[in-house]
């Protein structure tokens, strides 16, 4: 193998495959990044064997072929060398090394032969469609804060995709949950998605994929089947298996027709939110929410740190109501919302509040209230 290319494309392509590979391994090869060179290209493949990204970047290939090599350090390398300069790599088989080199700097890197590189097999993914990646985008961003992180409820560990019909709309709706809160979104059904299953994307693998979609072109293109989907940028792709689990009837838990509307702007709410929350305990977080005619307390009470006290003017005409949540979820859903305007769907202090956006109505969130 023998190719130059050029460092901000190397770096460029390098930088989105290597996230992915694990700073610990038992298995020496999955620390690798596979090098692939032929035609005028150069691809970069990176695995956990969970999840697969590949890139494909111009390059000046003299001499076809494909060795393996340390991620990080060909990362740490290509990050240190000057802009705009040739990066030549080359594989000498005498010496068991790719000899890599740009300028006056010269390295050579261990390798590992490219037959032992794991390979996700993409060969089942029978339901296929492509979508705005800017739908995409907003799907994953918006749930991803409710996944759940605990291990034993590992079917909430990720986004659950899926196919719905919503009156005369079909509908892709990402839905997110760790039983305290929920987040659910919908965009346009892509044509082709009416038979996908229902999957649960990793949270591993929606971290990296929206990583990946900031540099992504106007279309992803999606391949899925019942264990695993790909999504596909133009020159690179990323494969993650999916959690083998049934994602819980979500629905169950949206309340119909809460009955107390209290609508506040968005970016007074958190910061008032914010700096009550500055004295809660640590644990719960916990912030009461007061509510009366036009006026909203905000109050933490806190016997080790202290109380905080802050009253808002709001749009509420429902019954007087004190209620409790997490400062925090109440920080994470406030970041969801687009509009200058958040509306909150209330019924008692025990039952669960809706959250809606009056700038995206596809857009709908769940906060179970505390005890306080």
């Amino acid at each position: 193998m023998k190719v130059t290319i050029e460092r901000t494309a190397l770096s460029k392509a390098l930088g989105h495959v290597q996230s992915v590979v694990e700073r610990r391994n038992t298995i020496p090869i999955l620390s690798n990044v596979l090098l692939h060179a032929s035609g005028a290209s150069l691809t970069l493949t990176a695995t956990d064997l969970d999840i697969e990204i590949s890139e494909s970047a111009p390059a000046d290939v003299a001499a076809d072929g494909a060795t393996t090599v340390s991620a990080l350090t060909l990362f740490e390398i290509v990050k240190r060398l000057p802009d705009g300069a040739q990066v030549r790599l080359e594989l000498s088989p005498e010496e068991g090394r790719l000899q890599v080199s740009a300028g006056r700097s010269q390295f050579a890197l261990a390798v590992l032969p490219d037959e032992d590189f794991p390979s996700l097999s993409s060969e089942d993914l029978d339901t296929r469609f492509s979508m705005p990646t800017e739908d995409l985008r907003r799907l994953l961003q918006k749930t991803r804060f409710a996944m759940s992180q605990e291990e034993t409820r590992y079917y909430l560990n990720g986004v659950y995709l899926h196919a719905v019909a919503d009156g005369d709309a079909p509908l892709l709706r990402a839905a997110s949950t760790d039983g305290h809160r929920l987040a659910r979104l919908d965009a346009p059904l892509p044509d082709g998605a009416a038979a996908m299953p229902g999957v649960i994307v990793p949270r591993k693998a929606i971290a990296e994929l929206t990583r990946l979609l900031e540099d992504a072109e106007e279309t992803v293109d999606i391949a899925v089947s019942e264990a695993k989907i790909r999504f596909g940028f133009g020159a690179g792709y990323l494969t993650s298996k999916l959690i083998d689990g049934s994602f819980p009837d979500y629905e169950r838990v949206i309340p119909k027709g809460n009955p107390n509307i209290l609508r506040v702007e968005t970016k007074e709410f958190s910061q008032a939110v914010d700096r009550v929350s500055t004295v809660s305990a640590d644990r719960t977080r916990s912030v009461k929410l007061a509510l009366e005619a036009d006026r909203l307390r905000l109050a933490v009470n806190n016997p080790e740190a202290g109380s905080a006290l802050e009253e808002l003017s709001v749009d509420y005409g429902g019954d007087p109501l004190e209620i409790g949540f997490n400062a925090r979820y109440l920080l994470d859903v406030a970041q969801q919302v687009d509009g200058e305007t958040a509306t909150f769907q209330l019924a008692d202090p025990s039952s669960p509040t809706v959250i809606l956006d009056e700038e995206d109505t596809r857009a709908l969130f769940v906060l179970m209230p505390l005890r306080v």
